[in-house]
């Protein structure tokens, strides 16, 4: 801890959040592990186990140095490690890929609100970390023939510029649509690959969890992916472009929780916040207006969907409160 330099309430929200999160993957992590028969995947994923086993407890020595309650989190008591194999190899590592993805974008937010050096270093030493396995997951999953790669297309060999509005024009139906352009083919694409990822974890959570209205929400989750896909490739098919993601029969047929519902909820939470800031994104990058409606739209839906979610891990119990700055009114009138 550097002397004088408390942390401040940004400081102590990121890393609340990060310790969530890391607590969070290491049990699903010991999971995957525990039931895979892949060599490479486990050394993948007992790699950066070892790694962030590292820097949540650097974060929990900043907190106890600091003053501060550790988090509850994620313990052993939220993982089931005598449970069945509940997903096929390759999804291991394809889900880690995903949330390797996840944690990219949160490091950048995460390092905007640091000021002390300890904490600077944790988010530059987990960026390195996530950096190196989102390459070791790509190139497993290509090498292992389960990643799908984007459409190829057509070299540009001349330099072009917009010269009507018609550009942003995507709603008739016939004729006067532009092609698609190279980065909206890649956002349609990475829309259908997270949203497949998502639609398999959420179909083997369906299947175990143990309390019924958290299973109806999964099954409600399972059905928001599957339109998100069909929307996204609607679009590609009608540009006359194939694409489906590699799918496969990644889900068991166990109906034993290997997470307690409680966790099971939160990564469905993080997931959809990443759909959030993916459909962002893409609402913000796609050019042609009736692509970019259709991403906003399905925002809204991943938004209601997701504050359902929380209001269910609310009413019972599984929502630890973030750190809170001090109620001045409360402590006034309590005198």
């Amino acid at each position: 801890m550097e002397k004088n330099n408390p942390l401040s309430a940004s400081e102590i929200g990121t890393l609340w959040l990060t310790y969530q999160e890391k607590t969070m993957i290491l049990r699903i992590l010991e999971y995957f592990m525990a039931k895979s028969d892949d060599q490479e995947a486990t050394n993948i994923m007992g790699g950066l186990w070892q790694e962030l086993h590292y820097y949540v407890i650097e974060i929990k020595s900043i907190f106890e140095k600091d003053g501060m309650v550790i988090p509850v989190a994620f313990r052993n008591e939220d993982v089931n490690m005598e449970a069945p194999k509940l997903f096929d190899n390759g999804f291991d590592i394809m889900f880690l890929r995903i949330l390797k993805e996840l944690s990219m974008g949160l490091y950048t937010i995460n390092m905007n609100m640091a000021y002390r050096k300890d904490v600077i270093a944790i988010y530059e030493g987990l960026t390195s970390v996530t950096q190196k396995i989102y390459k070791l997951s790509t190139i497993y999953l290509l090498n292992k023939g389960i990643l799908t790669l984007p459409p190829n297309m057509t070299m540009p060999k001349t330099v072009e510029f917009v010269k009507s509005d018609r550009y942003m024009k995507g709603f008739k139906p016939f004729g006067d649509k532009r092609s698609l352009s190279a980065l909206e083919v890649g956002i349609l694409h990475h829309t259908i690959e997270t949203n497949n990822i998502g639609m398999q974890l959420i179909t083997g959570f369906a299947q175990c969890a143990d309390n019924k209205k958290v299973r109806k929400y999964f099954v409600k989750g399972l059905e928001l992916a599957k339109k998100q896909i069909q929307t996204m490739e609607e679009i590609l098919l009608e540009a006359n472009i194939h694409f489906s993601a590699t799918s496969g029969s990644i889900v068991t047929t166990s109906t034993v929780a290997p997470f307690s519902d409680k966790l099971m909820m939160y990564c469905v939470s993080l997931f959809n916040g990443f759909g959030l800031v993916g459909g962002s994104f893409g609402a913000m990058f796609t050019l042609r207006n009736d692509i970019s409606m259709k991403m906003s739209l399905l925002s809204k839906d991943v938004f209601l969907y997701g504050h359902e979610g929380l209001e269910l891990m609310m009413n019972n119990g599984w929502f630890e409160e973030p750190p809170q700055m001090e109620d001045r009114p409360r402590i006034i009138n309590s005198k």
